[in-house]
């Protein structure tokens, strides 16, 4: 492969890189806590244009898309801007060997061909309302972890259900969420939307142009977009898809710009942020690299090998397994750069030197619960430490890796249910679900991932926290014969015969399948020796976490604390800017002659699209060029994101879009852990570079015509 050269900063008289600002703020708090800051930085906008309750505001154009990613209203006709992987399973799902979506891209050309995306849903944030009072009412330090945690269950259901009586059961979702350790709770909610439909999405030698080889990296040259539209009904409340629903009329969408951004501009990210662990303690840290990451990295390595190579001998089994694959290799490429950073950076050390700084506090000014917690903390984790390891690896091998016994436990319980309570819009429901099961599925794979990650378990894992059937295998090469005759057995290699046992509810012909039995010895380790052995220390540990929380706070009074990340709304703020390391400097951007430059149409992670290389040969790029002459496709700010805030809108100080944040950068993965104020970055595509892909590469001016953009 012709190998990119970095761009210095230093060479083009980049200005000194910023410190990037920390946090993830709540944006109803931006008054309290941010505005002044942020205005000092280049926003132009008030508190009330950016979160309000009784207005439309910037907030009612952010919307949870599908089950984990952020997205942005861009039109007045619920039209959606997310990442290309954040739409990447819905594209899968409606790609095959006719029309393969992934390779080729599409193009709606109006409303008519917009393409229904079975089960996809996003929510708007509704209410977002402070009651701690309420859930924490008769909860003291005197109860035992177990009592307290029970009381505050029974509070939080009492106030879910208050906030539910409020609004229409059919359109709207409540969720009381913990915060700053368990000593905050907000009541959040959402309204549902489950008519979504596929607008654009570019080819994925664009929308993933480098893949797993270039993801978590800058430079990037990635075209990380997708487009939806989200569909009301008459009213414009939320509906299941009907052909006589509308294109949903938001409350506020994003108006597009074309101005471009410079180092030192002001840039802001509002999404969802998945979870951070900035409070954790030097265990918690090594416990995250040696057993969460750790069982990531070798299982999902052994997998991915095995389907990787199914996927590029057969384009069948390439559309099945795109989804999957891309979702495996994210965290496991992250987990490695996780552990790098934790070792590169110290991060164990310096959380440490924050331990002591602590101790030091709490001796002179403590209680006796906060001069005890930092003991009882690490003796906690201590304890845990072989049930977390077991049910980390049980994930990657045991559950999560193979597929055929996660399904036929879930046919299990769908038969049981149906042998009591016969329903036809339940058995409808469960032929979908075994349909999509088989369009994604191929058994041949599944047998060789399945005795490999097994074989992997059985040697690594302790045979306390063996499945039973492992007792019958001597060694790994026993082991992998029974998953062989598991394999060919079963009847779920048949999908017929599932459907035929759903249909006519007959429980015997499933609970007898050695997969099925295979499926209960797993599960019973998970919950027999693993979450009953642990549950009471797993209280422990929160209730000491939230002593040690709250101490936190009252040692430094004077400082602004932000909680940890748990999916809701957040706000991010700072500036356009590149980076050092002792090696090189980064500039903030990179653009289109970085792409071919990393051409290689050997490599089919570094495929360049024809038609996209002839628009560049020709110069021809509309009005979406840099001031400079040059189409830029990629940019970075010193914004605090994590997953989560995938597809999340950056925005200037205007309140227009310039980009879609896509990714945080190597050199500083420990950052979930640990803030890296010099190293710490978000990587997002250009705008312009998705107005120039979906008008010049896709054609779709209907598309442009509809966004609202400022020149």
């Amino acid at each position: 492969m012709k190998r990119f050269m970095m761009t210095v900063a230093a060479l083009l008289g980049a200005a000194t890189v910023a410190l990037a600002d920390e946090g993830m703020w709540i944006l109803s708090l931006l008054s309290k806590h941010n505005i002044d800051a942020m205005q000092k930085e280049g926003c132009r906008l008030t508190p009330e244009q950016i979160y309000s309750v009784n207005n439309g505001s910037i907030k009612d154009a952010i919307i949870i898309f599908g089950g984990g990613c952020t997205g942005e209203i861009v039109s007045d006709q619920g039209l959606i801007f997310t990442n290309h992987h954040c739409g990447y399973s819905s594209i899968q799902q409606l790609s095959s060997i006719e029309h393969n979506y992934l390779h080729d891209g599409y193009w709606s050309g109006s409303l008519a061909e917009d393409l229904p995306v079975d089960g996809l849903q996003v929510r708007f944030l509704d209410q977002f309302v402070d009651v701690t009072d309420k859930v924490m009412k008769g909860v003291t330090d005197d109860l035992t972890p177990e009592a307290r945690v029970a009381l505050i269950d029974q509070h939080s259901s009492e106030v879910a259900k208050e906030f539910e009586s409020k609004f229409d059961s059919k359109f709207s979702e409540v969720h009381v969420k913990s915060f700053f350790g368990g000593n905050q709770y907000f009541a959040v909610v959402y309204k549902v939307f489950s008519d979504v439909r596929l607008v654009g999405t570019p080819p994925e030698s664009i929308g993933k142009f480098g893949h797993d080889t270039d993801n978590w990296q800058w430079p990037r040259h990635t075209g990380d977009f997708s487009i939806f539209r989200v569909y009301a009904d008459k009213d414009n409340n939320p509906a299941k898809f009907s052909p006589d629903n509308k294109p949903y009329k938001p409350k506020h969408f994003l108006p597009i710009s074309l101005k471009g951004m410079k180092t030192g501009d002001f840039a802001m990210t509002i999404g969802f942020p998945g979870s951070t662990d900035r409070y954790a303690t030097s265990w918690d840290v090594a416990r995250t690299k040696d057993v969460t990451n750790a069982s990531r990295i070798k299982p999902r390595d052994i997998k991915q090998q095995i389907w990787l190579a199914d996927m590029l001998a057969d384009t069948a089994t390439y559309i099945k397994y795109a989804s999957k694959y891309s979702r495996s290799t994210n965290y496991y490429k992250n987990s490695i750069g996780m552990n790098r950073g934790i070792d590169n950076l110290d991060v164990i050390g310096r959380k440490e030197a924050e331990e002591d700084q602590f101790a030091y506090w709490v001796k002179k000014n403590g209680t006796k619960l906060q001069k005890d917690v930092l003991k009882n903390l690490k003796d906690v984790t201590a304890q845990l430490e072989p049930y977390e390891k077991c049910a980390s690896y049980w994930i990657e091998c045991l559950w999560n890796g193979p597929e055929i016994f996660k399904f036929a436990g879930r046919v299990k319980r769908t038969v049981n249910m149906l042998a009591k309570n016969p329903n036809d819009e339940a058995t409808k429901s469960a032929l979908s679900y075994v349909r999509n099961f088989y369009k994604d599925y191929s058994f041949e794979t599944d047998r060789k991932a399945t005795a490999a990650l097994l074989a992997y378990y059985y040697s690594f894992i302790g045979k306390d926290f063996h499945p039973a059937f492992f007792g019958s295998a001597k060694s790994e090469d026993e082991l992998k014969a029974l998953v062989g005759g598991v394999f060919d057995a079963t009847i779920f290699a048949d999908s017929a015969k599932v459907v035929s046992a759903i249909v006519g509810a007959d429980t015997t012909a499933i609970k007898q399948d050695l997969a099925t039995l295979y499926s209960d010895d797993i599960m019973d380790v998970y919950y027999k020796k693993v979450v009953d052995a642990s549950g009471s220390l797993q209280e422990k540990l929160a209730d000491a976490r939230r002593i040690y929380m709250a101490a936190r706070m009252q040692m430094m009074p004077e400082r602004a604390f932000y909680s940890d990340a748990n999916f809701t709304m957040r706000l991010s703020y700072g500036q356009v800017g590149g980076y050092s390391t002792d090696e090189v400097t980064y500039d903030y951007f990179t653009d289109l002659a970085g792409v071919m430059a990393k051409e290689d149409p050997t490599n089919w992670e570094f495929v360049v699209d024809p038609k996209l290389k002839s628009l560049y040969n020709a110069h021809d790029f509309g009005p979406y060029l840099d001031q400079d002459g040059r189409m830029h496709v990629c940019f970075i700010t010193n914004n605090d994101i994590t997953g989560g805030n995938s597809g999340s809108p950056v925005i200037n100080g205007d309140g227009e879009l310039i980009g879609l944040a896509f990714d945080g950068n190597w050199e500083a993965m420990s950052g979930d852990i640990i803030f890296e104020p010099t190293l710490q970055r978000c990587i997002a595509v250009d705008v312009r570079y998705v107005l120039f892909v979906i008008d010049k590469v896709g054609g779709a001016k209907n598309i442009i015509d509809e966004l609202v953009i400022k020149k």
